[in-house]
């Protein structure tokens, strides 16, 4: 099969879908890997790294499309690549469409068909590909955040440990799942005063046991949201509907209640974002401020650390990538129920429940397609 890697063109995105390893992966079971010339430099790969791995680089990035049978991205395409794409290809990559009506219809009327990483599922209930850059998003929420306290930055000049004779900064983690974790987990290591909310028991019981009590877990309630915005100096949103726009749990009603400089993270932004005044922001312009609280809202916020979010995404990817390859996207699907949970677009179709239903739009069973 041919495979092709173009280099990602969303701001400041340094990630490349694929790293010279898996390349070599690809290329010794049979197949034909096209990188775009200078897509890994931004994660630290060379163009000589690819040559080396066996495959071939391609300067002239319409080529890289066109020929493609296969197109691994990071990234939701952009519409640029969106009119590259055309029936019989298949694209695997982020799409989080849920939050992108414009894309859904762009992706549909291209007639590709395409899998997201984000819905594909595991046996026990984990969504596999979305995990590890749950895990990066979640421990730099926390870097992120403690970065946009600093008064310079337009926060309250809290220091997240505090120091002696003074009081740590307050975090609260809206929800438990791998993003939550690790937020919660890093906020710990700096010395904060961590709170995750969940509407899970058996994840808070999880929690508690797991961090010996050092966090406080609490279940998620309209009371406990309320005392969080009063009383946080970090509020850290990592809710998920897995596939659907993420619901909105602090309104801008609610903005009033919180500490002036004090910071919102919205790591659920590629779902729409879960607080009502978020808006995406880039690596550039990474926060903005609404009545005295500061945002922040990039919605790549793994493409800062490119290098590490490369080898653990193509760690995550390359089995479903070696699936596809070597059987042809629909046997792959047909093969394993769960990979078959990642379909959202087929021939012009959609075919993911979640995404129909925040756009009002009709939707085809995945399997009626598969089999």
């Amino acid at each position: 099969m041919q495979i092709a890697v173009p280099k990602e063109i969303k701001n400041h995105e340094y990630r490349v879908a694929l790293t010279p390893s898996g390349a070599r992966e690809l290329i010794g079971r049979g197949h034909a890997v096209v990188v775009q010339a200078g897509a890994g430099e931004g994660a630290g790969f060379s163009d000589a790294d690819y040559e080396a791995a066996g495959a071939r680089l391609e300067p002239d990035v319409a080529r890289v499309w066109a020929e493609a049978e296969l197109v691994l991205k990071v990234k939701e395409p952009q519409p640029e690549e969106v009119a590259r794409l055309s029936k019989g290809q298949t694209l695997f990559t982020y799409l989080h469409l849920a939050a992108e009506q414009e894309l859904t219809r762009g992706l549909m009327e291209s007639g590709a068909t395409c899998l997201a990483y984000e819905t594909i599922t595991a046996a026990d209930g984990g969504l596999p590909l979305l995990a590890p850059m749950s895990t990066v998003a979640g421990r730099m929420a926390v870097q992120a955040g403690a970065h946009s306290l600093e008064k310079a930055q337009g926060g309250a000049g809290v220091l997240l440990p505090g120091v002696p004779g003074v009081a740590p900064a307050r975090v609260t983690v809206i929800g438990g799942g791998v993003v939550g974790e690790n937020a919660a987990r890093m906020a710990l290591g700096l010395g904060a005063e961590v709170t995750v909310l969940d509407k899970s028991i058996p994840r808070l019981e999880t929690l508690d046991d797991r961090y010996q009590g050092r966090m406080k877990t609490v279940f998620s309630t309209a009371d406990a949201l309320e005392e969080a915005v009063r009383e946080s100096d970090l509020i850290i949103g990592a809710v998920l509907v897995p596939g659907a726009a993420a619901p909105k749990l602090i309104t801008r009603a609610m903005l009033a209640e919180m500490k002036p400089g004090s910071v919102l993270v919205d790591v659920a932004i590629d779902q729409g974002g879960c607080f009502e005044t978020s808006r995406p922001t880039t690596h550039a312009e990474p926060t903005y401020v609404v009545d005295g609280v500061v945002h922040y809202c990039v919605a790549n916020m793994p493409g800062a650390v490119a290098r590490t979010s490369t080898q653990a995404l193509t760690n995550a990817t390359l089995p479903f990538v070696v699936a596809l390859a070597d059987k042809g996207w629909q046997q792959a699907l047909a093969d394993d129920a769960h990979f078959a949970a990642g379909l959202n677009v087929h021939d012009g179709q959609l075919t993911y429940r979640a995404v129909a239903e925040a756009f009002g739009l009709e939707y085809v069973e995945a399997d009626r397609l598969i089999g």
